[in-house]
């Protein structure tokens, strides 16, 4: 007959360690990839944003006054 060492072995794991002491681990490399990917897309945002002031400052002062979908007194 088994023991219990040998019943909790054949789950599939390395020896020594439980379901829970895998779903933890699991568990952490998820949350690991989510803030990787979170800081990536952080990081892309970051970057998009700066490259917009950049090129506005280096642009020309827009043409227009106020609001530009607002009809002028001379289309009425």
């Amino acid at each position: 007959m088994a023991n219990d060492n040998e019943l909790h072995d054949s789950d599939g794991g390395e020896t020594g360690e439980s379901r829970g002491d895998r779903h933890r681990k699991a568990m952490q490399a998820r949350e690991e990839q989510r803030k990787a990917k979170a800081a990536a897309k952080l990081r892309e945002n970051l970057m998009r944003r700066k490259t917009q002031a950049r090129a506005r400052r280096a642009g020309e002062e827009d043409s227009t006054q106020g609001l530009p979908a607002a009809k002028t007194d001379e289309s009425l």
